[in-house]
């Protein structure tokens, strides 16, 4: 039988919770690796001398979660809590049945087109929300013996909410943070808000991929930022060119960088804390789907390798739960917190009590690390899909970067036509695709029309129907 030694306690957690816990450390640290068989139910209570009834349940639990699966007549076994198992596709025809959506997006040009299929980057799939649980825990928060909630919270985030995200992201991100140290606020466009009024002097200098996230980009600009841009390497910004840039602040997306998709491998990370040091700046790291990692090991976060204070470290639920509840975060290196208080402790806060609360409560009972776990095998499988639908129907006639992680792929078309015209002859169709060269500082003319795919907001039969038409549409326009 398989080699099993658990610290059981009596008298203690229940004893089937305790098993439970054992097993979901040992598949996390891969000393249980994908495929391993566990043993049955009968074996494993003789074998710890308990009833089958605790085993029973501690597996129920484990398969409830997404840890284990049951094989027909086989028994249990540990599923990869990356990603698992095969996508089922069903074959589509013109995807006619497929409701049409309005588009609404003011940065659209085109307002008044009703598209059938939209590879929009950033939507979540709206068929796994858990409103049952959200109705619940906001219920809990909303009951009217809390009153304390009609007023204004802790300026800095609902304690409750800090404690749960201090916890989470140390065990999923490496992240190094107490609760004192993290700042609750409506998105990440208004952290970066905060941070520019932490360091802003009008005209200081801040670095920034290029190309790279418009959306704080702009924010940097309106509040009167030099901003330098910095260019893209293989493995990520070029630390030389950062060097000579003069500047002293840098934002970078290094777990899935905005738009190309790049993961920043651990040694330029190293190369990135070692710039802080000999220029004393810092780094505004920006971990917006870092939950989201289908093949490999995830890399720590650039916060979690920093021994010198020198990361604010930024995240979101925009991503990996819903974008509606407007909660990001971000966490302060302990020696930015006197300056905060200096400076910004008197800001009210701009993310709702009532949504804090009940994401805190949410994460509290374990709800937020099983919806993760289940979005990441969701997405794995849209991903694989959406990348066999693109690399059957254009073939050597694009380039696909930023796979493997997120919530989208980046896809550069060898076409005689400009990203604008592609996206017209796209527009006529029906279909809405999403250039990249509002993400350049100074867009440049070189290479082909690039592309961000997202695939979260669409079912697998809407992506395949969407990408044949798409290469029907294109095809003619292909080089080589």
């Amino acid at each position: 039988m398989l080699d099993i030694s658990p610290r059981l306690e009596e008298g203690g957690e229940p004893l089937y919770l305790q098993l439970y816990q054992y097993f979901c450390t040992e598949i996390r640290e891969r000393r249980l690796p994908s495929g391993t068989r566990l043993p049955s139910v009968r074996a494993l209570s003789k074998f710890l001398h308990m009833s089958k009834t605790t085993v029973e349940s501690a597996y129920h639990q484990l398969l409830a979660e997404g840890y284990i699966e049951s094989r027909e007549r086989s028994g249990f076994y540990v599923v990869d809590i990356s990603w698992d198992g095969a996508i089922r596709v069903k074959k589509s025809g013109g995807g006619g049945s497929v409701a049409k959506k309005e588009w609404t997006d003011p940065e659209v040009p085109f307002p008044s087109i009703p598209f059938r299929y939209d590879f929009h980057q950033a939507r979540v799939d709206p068929d796994s929300f858990p409103f049952e649980l959200w109705r619940k825990y906001t219920n809990q928060v909303t009951r009217s013996e809390n009153k304390s909630l009609l007023y204004y919270g802790d300026r800095q985030g609902e304690p409750e909410l800090r404690q749960e995200l201090a916890r989470y992201l140390r065990r999923a991100r490496g992240v190094q943070a107490t609760a004192e140290q993290i700042v609750i606020g409506a998105g990440t466009q208004t952290m970066i808000n905060l941070l520019g009024c932490l360091f802003g002097l009008r005209g200081q200098a801040v670095a920034m991929e290029e190309p790279g996230y418009q959306g704080v980009r702009r924010v940097f600009l309106n509040q009167g930022f030099d901003v330098r841009p910095i260019p893209l390497e293989e493995d990520g910004i070029d630390v030389q060119r950062l060097s000579e840039s003069g500047a002293r602040l840098v934002y970078i997306t290094p777990s899935h960088q905005d738009p190309t998709g790049i993961v920043m491998p651990y040694a330029k990370r190293l190369k990135m804390l070692q710039w802080t040091r000999q220029v004393e700046g810092y780094i505004i790291e920006d971990d917006y789907d870092g939950e989201f990692r289908y093949h490999g090991r995830p890399i720590p976060s650039l916060q979690g390798l920093d021994t010198a204070g020198r990361v604010i470290y930024l995240g979101t639920f925009s991503k990996s739960l819903l974008p509606s509840i407007r909660v990001s975060y971000m966490v302060l290196p302990e020696g930015l917190l006197p300056l905060y208080q200096e400076h910004l402790a008197d800001y009210d806060q701009s993310a709702s009590r009532i949504h804090q609360q009940t994401l805190a409560l949410f994460m509290k009972m374990g709800d937020w690390e099983r919806h993760i776990r289940k979005m990441r095998t969701l997405y794995k499988n849209k991903h694989d899909a959406l990348l066999g639908f693109l690399r059957e129907e254009m073939g050597d006639s694009i380039r696909i970067t930023g796979h493997d992680a997120g919530i989208s792929v980046t896809v550069e078309v060898r076409s005689s036509c400009t990203s604008q015209e592609l996206t017209e002859r796209a527009a006529s169709a029906g279909i809405r695709v999403y250039p990249t060269d509002h993400k350049w500082l100074h867009p440049t003319r070189q290479g082909h029309p690039s592309f961000q795919f997202g695939f979260g907001g669409q079912t697998v039969e809407e992506m395949e129907a969407g990408i044949r038409l798409l290469g029907e549409i294109w095809r003619p326009t292909f080089q080589g």
